[in-house]
């Protein structure tokens, strides 16, 4: 990285201290959303949205629950003014929705979008030009006073035309690559138009500062949106609105700090499309909002469907790690992770604890539609008994003992680690009843009686290698006796020493199932399951099976 001398800061500071946004903890309320993936988001894609797909996008984000839009610029391309009239001929717009324009400050452009706004109920026009020191002598080769020439020569034609249509307007004004201009010539600027358009409470407009391009950290933007609000003229019948891009990675940032400065208004895009690195993903602010109890008035409930969509109309692809979005934003492979986010799911179950507060979990999953043992407990060689046995508790009712839990883990991690790969939860449910579940060989049980309820005398059926057999013992309990009885009649040599119970369902008709643990003679441990719609007989069940897996590994 010889290089790093041509670069220097690009940005320019307030010309006073303007850090009164550090002393606010948090955000308390969500701003008002803007998208712009119909905009910013098209513009960016190798392939644009066609019209039909456009709709139905816009479609998705009335569904969400956006109140502005930002459709195009209609004075571009016939397909944006196309869509624009599409939307207002075929009644697509909701009374309570905005759709909004982008426009450059060009009289034959303004024009053509008050054209293509004909018969719009409500409409945001968004005029633009641009200010930085590098468009300014470089672009533009143009003058302080001839740039604001252009937004103020722009901002008296949006009152003209909006004078001679029909409809409800609101103007906005963008100095675009504000992050690039002097603080104090895009205050100046901001407020030539301010002074045009002479706002007032009912008729408020929007004052947009974008991070055309990211030079600083989010710290010294928030800086620059407080300067700007403190000195805006008629600050009170603005609102002032952000539109960060994401080239250093810190759009979200940008946009939460900016929050905190004084925006009130966010325009970003689903995911983060947009130019070169993106724009702000309205998807993270709005849950990192959400994340902290600040509803953010936009439903994410059924984030499955929405990347779905996304991804098939956009032909973008949502990152497995994008946060919220991803589909392994909350998958823990770690064994301790899995083990503490178990523990965190049965404690908060147990003490019906009304906060969220599971470990490594910022949201319940289930509240953006993603479940727990397909998102969030996922197995390969890195899990521990404790994701293991949450996928066999949850999904199939199976609430293993603990040293059980530790054994299986082991088996099913080698089953990963030997075949490369993740284990789907049917998958570890295959070789839990495989292995350990009314295994009948090389013992096949038949039957059990009981005699004297008082001192438990077991006799006992079973075929081994095909013979069948009968033996008897004395116990004391059902379990015990047939255990000597087994131990006796086939000269085994072990100890029992985990039983464990319970109930597969919640009906009359449950099945029961049985645990049962054994150490052989060398104090090795087998475990057996066994499932039956009797709990004697299941019980009975585990022990053969636990017997069973015992006598293959002797072999």
């Amino acid at each position: 990285m010889k290089n790093v001398g041509k670069y220097t800061r690009g940005y320019f500071l307030p010309p006073e201290s303007c850090m009164d946004w550090t002393k606010k903890e948090y955000i308390d309320k969500a701003p008002a959303w803007c998208s712009v993936d119909l905009r910013d988001g098209n513009q960016a894609l190798v392939v644009p949205m066609s019209l039909e797909e456009k709709v139905e996008f816009f479609k998705l984000l009335v569904k969400i629950g956006f109140k502005e839009i930002e459709v195009g610029f209609p004075a571009a391309s016939e397909t944006e003014y196309d869509f624009v009239r599409t939307l207002i001929e075929q009644d697509l717009i909701p009374d309570d929705v905005m759709i909004q324009v982008l426009t450059q400050s060009r009289e034959h452009i303004i024009q053509k979008t008050f054209e293509s706004l004909k018969g719009v109920k409500r409409a945001v026009v968004h005029l633009y030009n641009s200010t930085s020191v590098a468009q300014r002598e470089q672009v533009f080769q143009k003058g302080k006073e001839e740039i604001v020439d252009i937004a103020v020569s722009g901002a008296k034609l949006l009152q003209q035309y909006a004078e001679e249509m029909e409809g409800d307007f609101q103007f906005e004004y963008s100095p675009e690559s504000f992050t690039g201009t002097e603080m104090e010539f895009a205050l100046d600027i901001c407020n030539e138009v301010l002074d045009v358009w002479q706002p007032t409470a009912e008729n408020k407009v929007i004052i947009n500062l974008p991070v055309t391009v990211s030079f600083s950290m989010p710290h010294v933007y928030a800086s620059q949106v407080e300067y700007i609000s403190r000195h805006l003229h008629h600050r009170d019948s603005v609102i002032l609105s952000l539109h960060p891009h994401n080239d250093r990675g810190s759009a979200v940032a940008d946009a939460e700090m900016g929050i905190l400065a004084g925006g009130e208004r966010v325009e970003g895009t689903l995911f983060g499309n947009g130019e070169r690195t993106g724009n702000v993903d309205i998807v993270t602010l709005a849950l990192n909002m959400y994340s902290q109890g600040v509803d953010p008035g936009l439903d994410f409930s059924n984030m499955p469907e929405i990347v779905s969509f996304y991804e098939e109309t956009t032909g973008m692809t949502v990152n497995d790690r994008q946060p919220y979005g991803g589909k392994l934003v909350f998958a823990a492979f770690s064994g301790s992770h899995q083990d503490a986010i178990a523990k965190g799911m049965k404690w908060r179950e147990e003490k019906a604890c009304g906060h969220w507060n599971v470990p490594y979990l910022l949201i319940d999953p289930k509240d953006i539609g993603r479940e727990y043992d397909g998102d969030v407990i996922r197995i390969n060689s890195q899990s521990g008994k404790g994701g293991i046995g949450y996928i066999l508790e949850q999904k199939y009712g199976f609430d293993m003992p603990k040293k059980m839990r530790e054994c299986f883990g082991y088996q099913v991690k080698g089953v990963s680690d030997h075949q490369h790969k993740e284990l789907k939860p049917e998958e570890v449910y295959a070789i839990f009843m495989q292995s350990f579940v009314n295994i009948e060989s090389p013992i096949t049980f038949h039957s059990v009686h009981f005699i004297h309820p008082d001192d438990f005398e077991a006799t006992v059926a079973v075929a081994v290698g095909g013979n069948a057999q009968e033996f008897k013992g004395w116990g004391n309990g059902r379990l015990d006796s047939v255990s000597a009885a087994l131990q006796k009649g086939l000269g085994l040599e072990y100890s029992l020493v985990t039983y464990k119970e319970h109930a597969l369902e919640t009906s009359t008709k449950s099945r029961a199932a049985a645990y049962v643990g054994i150490v052989d003679a060398h104090n090795r441990p087998f475990w057996g399951v066994g499932i039956h719609n009797d709990i004697i007989t299941a019980s009975v069940k585990a022990l053969i099976s636990a017997i069973n897996n015992m006598q293959k590994c002797a072999r």
